[in-house]
């Protein structure tokens, strides 16, 4: 029988879920529950051997709808009792510094992970309560949570330190944490088998951009910096968060619009970034407005890539140069744009990109330079649930918690 991990992703009104075939990576089944807590009707997806199923009700909490979603298991396959499954592994956005691993979940665990929404907000409550969920659901297969900031952890103290007031940073925890830190690693540990150099003394960049964007700079697999900080506001330009952005445009508009807190939260990380620039999040979308001659989206593309070639070469400049450049998640994936215009601003510096191989669209990771680059560009898909899935089954079998103290499953 294949060994399998349950892969769940409680955000504070949806729910995304993967059932992780171990041996072969592939997903075997696939989900999403949205509008959870909503005055409309709530939507669930759930795929299966080719098959699509969906359905429409109102769902008032996580717990109705994660009973729904293991009604699919049992009704259209495959049955849970049957999957082979040996965890559960929830994906948390903030591990802060009280989880530098994965951990199993416990009722310590979860208090902890409910203690830190205050680093995020919008995440950690809901994913301590889809695990709380869980346990309840399926007693008999090991939690454990995979932190978004675990990797971002080994970061050197002069990258995660801010410049503020030592008494006020400690005392409330404030410092870089970074986030997609499963993802970075995920794509940063195949580049080394991809380009066939070793790992040791290897100096990478990984773009992992999408709605959400950050990138990093890691020497010898191991991180020493990333664009997020202590929350995945700090950094590039996202869909619809502004990225990097003067501090006192918050005081200025406190000040002159009479804005408080929670609208400053929305301008900032819903109502900015492409989407406030162009009214679209899509990179798809500004595309097509380019093409229509919009010039404000023109403009906005400009800063999307003027901020990522900022980054490569601040990190370039802290690695002490850069042997590899990879491009993962939705847009460093599938926009062949965004690459071309990325690696246009860096030809001054060696690199060059074969056109037709970055035009060529591939689920399979891939070199997309000429052989004499200067740089290796990359791209490479990234799996966050076949990472949260590995890490998962090794705690579980370990079955040692977040305190080093032994659980039984």
């Amino acid at each position: 029988m294949a060994k399998t991990v349950l892969v769940i992703n409680s955000g504070s009104s949806s729910i995304k879920y993967q059932l992780v075939d171990l041996e072969t990576g592939e997903g075997i089944a696939s989900g999403l529950v949205e509008k959870i807590g909503e005055p409309i009707d709530g939507h669930y997806k759930y795929e299966y051997n080719g098959e699509k199923h969906e359905l429409t009700e109102k769902i008032d909490t996580h717990e109705q709808g994660l009973k729904r979603v293991l009604g699919f298991f049992n009704e259209y396959g495959p049955k849970l009792d049957e999957a082979g499954i040996v965890g559960v592994g929830h994906r948390v956005v903030q591990g802060g510094a009280t989880f530098t691993d994965p951990a199993l979940v416990t009722d310590a665990t979860i208090a902890d992970v409910r203690r830190l929404a205050t680093l995020a907000p919008l995440h950690n409550g809901p994913e301590a309560k889809g695990a709380e969920v869980m346990r309840e659901l399926m007693p008999d297969v090991p939690q454990v949570f995979v932190f978004d900031t675990s990797f971002f952890s080994q970061l050197p103290a002069s990258s995660y330190t801010y410049a503020l007031n030592k008494e006020v940073a400690d005392k409330y925890q404030i410092r870089r944490y970074g986030a997609h830190g499963t993802s970075h690693e995920f794509v940063s540990s195949a580049v080394p088998a991809l380009i066939g150099k070793d790992s040791e003394g290897l100096k990478q960049i990984v773009l992992h951009i999408g709605n959400g964007a950050s990138a990093s700079a890691e020497l010898s697999g191991k991180p020493i910096d990333t664009s997020m900080g202590l929350t995945p506001l700090e950094g590039l330009v996202m869909g619809s968060r502004t990225g990097d952005i003067d501090p006192a445009v918050v005081f200025y508009l406190m000040r002159v619009a009479d804005m408080d807190a929670d609208q400053l939260d929305t301008l900032f990380n819903k109502q900015s970034g492409m989407m406030g620039m162009t009214g679209f999040g899509d990179m798809r979308e500004v595309h097509r407005l380019i093409a229509e001659g919009d010039a404000n989206a023109k403009l906005a593309l400009d800063v999307y890539i003027h901020r990522l070639v900022s980054y490569i070469g601040a990190y370039a400049a802290q690695l002490g140069g850069v042997d590899v450049i990879t491009f993962t998640a939705g847009v460093g994936e599938n926009d062949e744009i965004v690459r071309r215009m990325v690696c246009e601003k860096l030809a001054a510096f060696g690199v060059k990109l074969d056109m037709e191989k970055n035009d060529t669209r591939s689920k399979e990771p891939r070199i997309i330079s000429t052989p004499d680059s200067a740089v290796t560009i990359a791209v490479v898909p990234t799996n966050e649930e076949l990472a949260i899935a590995r890490k998962t089954a090794k705690i579980a079998a370990d079955g040692v918690d977040a305190y080093g103290n032994k659980v039984a499953a």
